[in-house]
């Protein structure tokens, strides 16, 4: 076995972070849920956009989504990353519900 492969992981975690906007709403989410129109709001983006890169961190297990009705609230589901991010970010973390 590599030695390399114990990093497969953290690196994909971290692959799926380093975009900004990626970065940003996992930023924002960490100590809230939120759905996609208030987080489209406060980031100023096409709400096809903000769910195009909450697909992405779907499929990387770093959010997950729980339906309310018709909307859909999203919140980190990894505690590693809310780590990851409060280390890169120190105390400028986003709260989308007070934006």
């Amino acid at each position: 076995m590599k030695e390399t492969s114990k990093y497969e992981e953290p690196a994909r975690l971290l692959k799926a972070l380093a975009h900004p906007t990626r970065l940003c709403i996992v930023a924002g989410l960490i100590n809230d849920s939120c759905n996609v129109n208030k987080m489209k709001e406060c980031l100023e983006l096409p709400q096809s956009t903000v769910s195009q890169q909450l697909a992405i961190l779907r499929a990387q297990g770093i959010v997950d989504g729980e339906r309310h009705g018709t909307e859909v609230f999203y919140k980190v589901a990894n505690e590693q990353v809310k780590e990851i991010v409060k280390v890169l970010l120190g105390e400028d973390v986003i709260n989308f519900k007070q934006v």
